[in-house]
């Protein structure tokens, strides 16, 4: 069976639905970038590649960092079943990130156990409510995902 590779539209990501992750995005892509703090802690914009309908998706996500990495955890306001964001990134784990005004592209990936030991540490002291979230949504583990840049991007367009 050949496979078929389809384009992804980058430039023209679908947002959350109507609420405060997307008056955070529109504010976070008017401002270029400047206004990227929610209730005091740094945010990015995910793009992943939806991996039913194969179209690029946005999503604003609290993040650390460590030696170029960036952090980020699967949350999922502590439900039962891991976001959509990450669920895209396993099946396709190119992606695009907005950091402040800076674009991106990168590979996302699971932390593997130690990663995870390491670095949940550094995530919980910045948005506490992950332990919450972490609490609630056993017997689930929340992900942390390490996404590697490739670096900025020269051109490449922030919608």
């Amino acid at each position: 069976m050949n496979s078929v590779t389809v384009d992804v539209d980058w430039d023209h990501p679908a947002d959350p639905r109507p609420g405060p992750r997307l008056d955070h995005v529109r504010t976070y892509v008017t401002s270029g970038g400047a206004d990227h703090l929610w209730h005091g802690v740094p945010t990015l914009l995910l793009t992943t590649v939806d991996r039913h309908t194969g179209l690029a998706v946005r999503t604003p996500l609290i993040y650390g960092r460590d030696a170029g990495r960036y952090l980020l955890v699967a949350a999922g306001s502590g439900g039962p079943h891991h976001p959509a964001w990450y669920e895209n990134l396993t099946a396709r784990p190119e992606v695009r990130l907005q950091v402040g005004p800076t674009a991106l592209t990168g590979r996302a990936r699971t932390a593997n156990r130690a990663e995870r030991e390491t670095y949940w540490e550094a995530m919980t002291a910045l948005w506490p409510l992950f332990d919450d979230h972490q609490a609630t949504a056993r017997p689930r583990e929340l992900p942390l995902v390490i996404v590697e840049g490739d670096g900025a991007r020269p051109g490449l367009r922030m919608p």
